[in-house]
């Protein structure tokens, strides 16, 4: 497995607040991650990092000790982001300036021809396979919690106004409950993760031409889209092939 990362601050914003990490050549384990944090004048630069290594860090350190099947895998990966969420939840309460600092997180380790997922919050993770671009993971936003109860349609999302507002976070709160999906991963698949700098700028089939076209070099075209169209937030993108 290859990444490929680009990050950038955007066109608005004073402090790029998201993080990501891709394997160095020399790591065993296949671990991606990518955050974007909020909160204060630099909660969300220390949140998005402080998640990003722990819940790493966490994986490094346990992957050996457990069966390598599906459920014992994707419990390490709840495992990781919860104690990532009370390594931040816990700074935040240390430093009066960090408090309600929040990011986040999602995760992609790729082991045996699988894609092991966890997620919290609204950036995203897909997966391109031949002429199909999929999403992978769901918004824990307030729009896409009106779209599932078919009040405002994925078109009227794209312009709304709370967009941005999230209903899960980590590190806000004491608990938080990630996502998890394991999904096969076959040659050719291509996986891309990015903050919501992306895909608030850039639709999702612009997404899949650019990858499509060249996906080492996408991360940089795709945050130069971002930044033509407003910049209006942290942009990162992570391909993945």
């Amino acid at each position: 497995m290859v990444g490929f990362a680009r990050s950038d601050i955007g066109k608005a914003r004073e402090i790029n607040q998201d993080y990501y990490s891709i394997p160095k050549p020399e790591e065993n384990l296949q671990i991606f991650i990518l955050a974007d944090g909020m909160g204060g004048y630099n909660g969300g630069e220390i949140a998005s990092k402080l998640a990003t290594e722990s819940a790493k860090k966490y994986i490094e350190n346990n992957f050996e000790k457990i069966e390598h099947n599906r459920d014992t895998i994707l419990e390490l990966i709840k495992n990781a982001i919860e104690y990532a969420n009370m390594v931040v939840f816990e700074k935040s309460k240390q430093e009066s300036d960090l408090e309600g600092m929040g990011t986040t997180l999602d995760i992609c380790f790729i082991y045996n021809n699988k894609i092991y997922i966890g997620h919290v919050g609204d950036s995203r993770i897909y997966r391109i396979r031949g002429e199909l671009i999929r999403k992978l993971t769901k918004d824990h936003s307030y729009v896409q919690q009106l779209v599932e109860d078919g009040k405002i349609t994925r078109e009227e999302a794209q312009h709304h106004p709370k967009k941005n507002m999230l209903l899960k976070a980590l590190g806000c709160t004491a608990y938080v409950e990630p996502d998890l999906r394991a999904r096969n991963y076959e040659i050719g698949d291509i996986l891309v993760m990015c903050s919501d700098g992306l895909t608030n700028m850039v639709e999702e089939k612009e997404i899949y031409r650019v990858i499509r076209e060249n996906p080492e070099d996408a991360p940089r075209v795709l945050v130069d889209l971002a930044n033509e169209a407003g910049g209006y937030d942290n942009i990162t993108v992570v391909t993945i092939k």
